[in-house]
This record gives structure tokens, C-alpha cells and sequence, in this order.
């Protein structure tokens, strides 16, 4: 009974923290270059670090539980604005921002110009070329495919755009920024950009919704699970108590 009861809890948990996750998504599906956290789960024994002792105790207590979650680094859509200053990225590559927490990267193209001509993120952090950070004299700003940034004409510099291996273990900060190893960056040696447009989020909203409802059922579920096997124990307490000797 214990063991049911430790199986529907720690699923319960595991449901809430994945609405959690589904939420952040849904939050985030008109967020330029967001992609989405996909939570996976692995079994109890593996999340403590040690494996089953027997066969039975595997059968009974190596149960689900929520491992994390993962970035799906799919590509959303591309949607055309018209604006020198919007980008999309066309692959796997990330745009490089110097914060003041240190590097980061995004996909979220919405670029902006500072007070001094500096090249900035939409969150307001320089963005970064081959030469440092960008800055730009005024005139028409020209943005190639393959990162070369003009102005009237004159080469400035060119987008410093840095890819990462499939499995890189890339965490997201806020709506915009990632954070990665360092000695796992590549330079993004054939960018693919496109000037006078963004790439939307790519978390499906009508997706979302679909999973919201599920994961509200499973909950649920799992909740009345759990209150039944509490009364059981509690009525199975409540029976055992008076055979208890007095000390």
C-alpha cells in the first residue's frame, strides 16, 4: 500500500511540475525566438542514483518521476516586418549578447540601436561581432546572409553567430537567453540570416492547450489516488492503535 501510495504522490509532483513548464511555454508563444522547455522523466531508482535491489522492489517502487526538461531547439516560423533592424536565423545558430552576468546567446532578432550607435539585444545588452561589441555610425543599416553589417555602403563589422552541438546542455534565462559551456560553442561558419524579419516562438499554442488539459486530468487522477490511499492508511491506524500495548 505504501508503495501506491509513494507511486501517486511522486506522480502528482511530477504533474505539477510539468504544468509548471507547460505554462512558462504557453506564456512565451508570441515571445520572438523563445523555444520551448520539454520536461522528460526517468525512473525514481535512476533520479536517486542507485538502482532496484530485486525484481520485486523494481516492479513496485521504480516509478516515474519528472527528470527535468530539455530545450527544443526546433525552429518556429519567419515572419517578415519590413525593419532594418529585425533578424531571423535560418539553422541551429544563436546570436552572442554581452550581459552583465557574461555571455549569452539568443534567437530573438528584435535588434535595437543605443544612444552611441551600440548594436543591442531587444533585452538592451550589446550584441557581439568579430571585432567586439557593435557599433554603428548612422545611415541605412544593410545586414547580409552571411552576418556582414553595412552602413551607406562601408563594411562595419560582422555578427559574431555561434552554434552548438544536438546534445549541448543549453538552459534558458528569462524569455530570450540561453546560457551554455563555453568550450561547446562552434562558430556558425555558413550563417543563413534574414534582414526585416523575426522567428517566431516555436511552441504550438493550440498544443499546449491539449497538453494542459491532459496534464489537468492525470493530476487530478493522481489526486484522488492519493486521498484514497491516505484515508486507507488512516483507517488502517486508527484500527492497529488499540492493540498497541501501553508503555
Amino acid at each position: 500500500m505504501n508503495s501506491g501510495f509513494y507511486s501517486a504522490l511522486t506522480g502528482l509532483m511530477a504533474r505539477f511540475q510539468s504544468l509548471n513548464l507547460l505554462a512558462g511555454n504557453l506564456a512565451n508563444v508570441s515571445t520572438t525566438g523563445y523555444k520551448a522547455q520539454v520536461p522528460f522523466y526517468e525512473a525514481l531508482n535512476v533520479a536517486q542514483g542507485r538502482a532496484a535491489t530485486a525484481p520485486l522492489n523494481q516492479a513496485i517502487n521504480d516509478f516515474g518521476v519528472l527528470g527535468g526538461s530539455q530545450l527544443d531547439r526546433q525552429p518556429g516560423s519567419i515572419e517578415h516586418t519590413g525593419s532594418s533592424l529585425n533578424i531571423a536565423l535560418r539553422g541551429s545558430g544563436f546570436l552572442v549578447a554581452q550581459t552583465a552576468a557574461g555571455i549569452r546567446y539568443t534567437r530573438n532578432g528584435s535588434l535595437q540601436l543605443g544612444s552611441n550607435g551600440e548594436l543591442l539585444s531587444a533585452s538592451g545588452d550589446p550584441i557581439l561581432g568579430a571585432k567586439g561589441p557593435i557599433r554603428l555610425p548612422e545611415g541605412p543599416v544593410s545586414i547580409s546572409a552571411d552576418g556582414l553589417i553595412s552602413v551607406n555602403g562601408t563594411l562595419v563589422d560582422r555578427l559574431q553567430v555561434m552554434d552548438f552541438p544536438p546534445n549541448a546542455p543549453m538552459l534558458a534565462e528569462g524569455n530570450s537567453y540561453f546560457t551554455a559551456p563555453a568550450n561547446l560553442a562552434q562558430p556558425d561558419l555558413k550563417p543563413q540570416i534574414i534582414q526585416g524579419a523575426l522567428e517566431s516562438s516555436n511552441y504550438n499554442a493550440i498544443t499546449g492547450v491539449v497538453n494542459l488539459i491532459t496534464l489537468q486530468r492525470q493530476a487530478d487522477l493522481l489526486q484522488r489516488a492519493v486521498s484514497i490511499f491516505y484515508t486507507i492508511m488512516d483507517a488502517a491506524a486508527v484500527q492497529q492503535l488499540p492493540s498497541v500495548p501501553a508503555s
